[in-house]
């Protein structure tokens, strides 16, 4: 039988055992160290709890409007027109037709004074490839109403909304229809709103 020295494997000593023992064991990190992972789900705790405590304490206000036309001083009679400074001229695009709504409040069918109703209905059976809008009346009733009072010759804004289903050339068509006419420039800034 062949000695350990023999083979070329020396033995190692009582010392560099332990040595080897003790450089080897997990040793307790330093104060000053950093050690292991980093633990982020308490600060993920506190992000849910904050989230959460916002979006419960945000209140949401709906806010709609309701058309009102006050009676006269004398009674009987109704406000005629617009009684404010600004047109503020929205245009409502529906499959029943164009509505058209001012700061004074809708405007009636015919275009001729404030009421309820469409004020320029859609045509009943347009053949293929018309469209269901007549846009003389369209143009004619933005002149109308651009030209009611003189403080409105001032404005160039008009708000487009259309219903959902709309297609994109009629709504297209309005917009043009309200943006110029033979006498001059009507409503050229158009802003697009939303159906509420």
């Amino acid at each position: 039988m062949a000695s350990d020295t023999e083979s070329g494997a020396e033995k190692l000593s009582p010392a560099q055992r332990s040595k080897i023992r003790r450089l080897s064991q997990p040793r307790e990190p330093d104060a000053g160290d950093e050690a292991g992972e980093l633990n982020i789900i308490p600060y993920l705790d506190i992000i849910i709890n904050i989230l959460v405590f916002v979006l419960v304490s945000v209140s949401v206000t709906f806010m709609s409007t309701i058309d009102t036309v006050p009676p006269s001083v004398g009674g009987g009679k109704v406000r005629d027109t617009v009684s404010s400074k600004k047109l503020n001229l929205s245009v409502i695009i529906s499959a029943k037709g164009i509505s058209f709504k001012t700061s004074g409040g809708s405007i009636a069918t015919g275009c001729d004074n404030v009421g309820g109703g469409i004020t320029i209905p859609a045509k009943e059976s347009p053949g293929p490839d018309q469209s269901p809008y007549d846009a003389a009346a369209i143009t004619a009733c933005a002149r109308k109403l651009k030209s009611a009072r003189p403080e409105f010759e001032e404005e160039t804004q008009v708000t487009i909304t259309a219903s959902p289903g709309i297609e994109y050339q009629y709504v297209i068509e309005v917009l043009d229809a309200v943006r110029i006419d033979d006498k001059g420039e009507l409503f050229p800034e158009a802003f697009f709103g939303v159906v509420r």
